[in-house]
């Protein structure tokens, strides 16, 4: 079992749309490289604003 980590520890990014910070969750870990929004509602926005 891999030891546990601060939240102040995890990896951050910045969302494209709300440019705010959001931190690592376990259901992107597969997938952090290619996650860009911090929320669905952001992804969406994004999408209707093009």
């Amino acid at each position: 079992m891999p030891s546990m980590r601060k939240k102040s520890e995890l990896p951050t990014k910045l969302c494209m749309q709300c440019k705010r910070p959001f931190t690592w969750r376990k259901k992107w870990a597969r997938c952090w490289d290619e996650v860009q929004y911090c929320s669905r509602r952001c992804k969406t926005e994004s999408r209707q604003s093009h």
